[in-house]
């Protein structure tokens, strides 16, 4: 059970690494990508904004994307350990 919520936040480790490489790039609203784009942003903003309002930003850098995607890493490692699961991430 425990690898299965570990391979679940290596899928929404990954959700949240291609909406950082996505970010960088405009996408206007009439294109094709951004029903996918504002699907995105509905999941991981969920997380992200409660973080934003704890972990202020240094430098017009915002650190909550780093934090989560440490803190995500860290439960991963301690809920499955190495070898143990499906092997997504």
């Amino acid at each position: 059970m425990a690898c299965i919520i570990s391979n679940i936040l290596g899928i929404y480790l990954l959700v949240l690494i291609v909406r950082a490489v996505l970010s960088w790039f405009p996408i206007s609203p009439s294109s094709s990508l951004a029903p996918i784009i504002s699907v995105l942003y509905t999941v991981t903003e969920t997380v992200l904004a409660p973080m934003r309002r704890v972990i202020p930003p240094v430098g017009g850098f915002d650190l909550s994307f780093i934090v989560l995607f440490f803190a995500i890493e860290i439960l991963q490692r301690a809920l499955c350990p190495a070898g143990a699961g499906f092997g997504i991430f």
